[in-house]
C-alpha cells in the first residue's frame, strides 16, 4: 500500500503548489502583456528602422545612444515613467483580479479529498450515533496519513460496538436464564416446605442455601467482571512468591485431585517472587484448578510449569483432556460462553470464570491463552509481566 504524507505536509504541498501556480500564473501574463507592446510597437515602424532597433537590442552596448534615440522617437514615453499610474500596474491589477477565481476554483479543488473525507466521517458519526453500527467508512487512498488512521480506527470502533452490543444482548438473554435457574430452584422448594410438601428440615434448608450460594457466586462473579471492563478492578500489589501461592491452591483442591486420581507435576521456582495482587492471582489460580476439574480430569494428568522471562513469567497448566478445538480458543474466555461437547450445562459453573481470569491477566498488563498441546489435551498460558526478585 502506498504511503501517504501526514496531513500537516499534504496541506502544505498543496498550499505551496497553489500559491507558485498564482505567482507563476502572474508572471506569464505580464510577460505576455510586454511581449504584445513591444510587437505592437514594432509593427509600426518602418521596416528599415525595426530591423535597426532589433540589431541593436541583440547587443545594446555597440551603439547605445543609436538605441535611445530610435526608443525615444518610436516608443511612447509612458514606457519609461515609473509610478503607480503606468499602464503596466493597471495591467497587474488586472491580473491579479482574474487570478482570484481561479485560485479558489483550484483552492476549493484541491482541497476536496480533505473535506469530502471530513464529511463522510461527520455523515457516519451521524449515522452510528442514532444507533447505525454497521456503519463503515471507505478510505480514500488520496486522503493523508492521519485521516486514512483515523477511517481505519471510526471502523474498527464502530465493529467494536457492534460486537460490545452484540454481546449484550446474548449476555442478557442468557444472564436471565442463568439468574433465573437457581432463583426457580430455591423458590419452588421454599414454596415446597411452605405447602408441607417437604419437610422444613435442615436437608431441605441445605438445598436452598445451595442454591442461593450459586446465585450469589454468580453476581459476584458479574460484579469482577463489570469492574474490571470498567478499569476499576482494584489491585493490592505485592512481592510474593508465585511457587507458595500454587502449592496452597493445590492443597485446597487435594482432595477433588485425589477423588480424581490426577498425577500431578511441578516446576515451579520457589525463589522467584512476582510484584502482583496475591489474592486475584490466587483467584486466578483457582479459575484454572476449577476449570481443569470440570474439563480436563478426564486425561488423569497436570503440569504445572513456570518460566523467567526478563519482563515477568509465565505459568502454563497443561492437561491431556479432551482438548479445545483451534476454533474454540478464543471465545472460551467469552463470559457465558460453552461448546456443546466440553462444556455442557451439567458440569456446572457459571461460564464466567474463564472471562474473570482474562480479566485479572489484563489488570495486571498481562494475557492468558488456550493452547493445543503435542499428544492432546489443552494447554492454558498465564503471562504476566512485572518485577521478579
Amino acid at each position: 500500500m502506498k504511503r501517504q504524507a501526514p496531513l500537516g505536509r499534504w496541506v502544505g504541498w498543496r498550499m505551496s503548489l497553489l500559491a507558485l501556480g498564482a505567482v507563476l500564473l502572474i508572471a506569464a501574463g505580464m510577460y505576455l502583456w510586454f511581449l504584445f507592446g513591444d510587437w505592437w510597437v514594432l509593427r509600426q515602424v518602418p521596416q528599415a528602422a525595426r530591423a535597426e532597433i532589433l540589431q541593436l537590442r541583440a547587443d545594446p552596448q555597440e551603439n547605445e545612444a543609436r538605441l535611445w534615440a530610435l526608443f525615444s522617437h518610436y516608443y511612447p514615453v509612458r514606457y519609461f515613467l515609473p509610478g503607480i499610474a503606468s499602464r503596466d500596474w493597471w495591467v497587474l491589477a488586472g491580473l491579479l483580479l482574474a487570478a482570484v477565481p481561479l485560485i479558489l476554483l483550484a483552492g476549493f479543488r484541491l482541497s476536496r479529498p480533505l473535506s469530502s473525507q471530513f464529511s463522510a466521517i461527520a455523515a457516519a458519526a451521524r449515522r452510528v450515533a442514532s444507533g447505525d453500527l454497521e456503519t463503515r467508512l471507505e478510505v480514500a487512498e488520496t486522503a493523508p496519513a492521519e485521516l486514512r488512521r483515523l477511517a481505519l480506527d471510526f471502523n474498527s470502533l464502530t465493529a467494536r460496538l457492534q460486537q460490545y452490543e452484540r454481546d449484550v444482548r446474548d449476555s442478557s438473554a442468557i444472564l436471565a436464564h442463568e439468574l433465573r435457574t437457581p432463583l426457580n430452584a430455591a423458590s419452588v422448594r421454599v414454596q415446597g416446605i411452605l405447602d408441607e410438601v417437604f419437610p422444613a428440615d435442615a436437608r431441605q434448608l441445605q438445598m436452598v442455601k445451595r442454591q442461593l450460594d450459586l446465585l450469589n457466586t454468580l453476581v459476584g462473579d458479574l460484579h469482577t467482571l463489570s469492574l474490571a471492563e470498567a478499569g476499576q478492578l482494584a489491585l493490592d500489589q505485592r512481592p510474593f512468591a508465585l511457587a507458595a501461592l500454587v502449592e496452597e491452591r493445590l492443597a485446597w483442591f487435594a482432595p477433588q485431585l485425589q477423588a480424581e486420581a490426577i498425577q500431578l507435576r511441578l516446576e515451579l521456582d520457589p525463589r522467584q517472587r512476582l510484584y502482583a495482587d496475591r489474592h486475584r492471582i490466587g483467584q486466578l489460580l483457582n479459575i484454572l484448578l476449577e476449570n481443569f476439574l470440570r474439563y480436563g480430569a478426564s486425561g488423569g494428568e497436570l503440569e504445572i510449569v513456570q518460566l523467567a522471562l526478563a519482563e515477568g513469567l509465565v505459568l502454563e497448566f497443561r492437561d491431556r483432556g479432551p482438548g479445545i478445538a483451534e476454533a474454540d480458543r478464543e471465545r472460551v474466555f467469552h463470559r457465558f460462553w460453552r461448546a456443546d461437547s466440553s462444556r455442557a450445562r451439567h458440569l456446572g459453573g457459571s461460564g464466567l470464570g474463564l472471562s474473570i481470569a482474562r480479566a485479572i491477566c489484563a489488570a495486571h498488563q498481562g494475557r492468558i491463552v488456550a493452547l493445543g498441546r503435542e499428544g492432546g489435551g489443552t494447554v492454558m498460558r498465564i503471562e504476566l509481566p512485572g518485577r521478579l526478585s
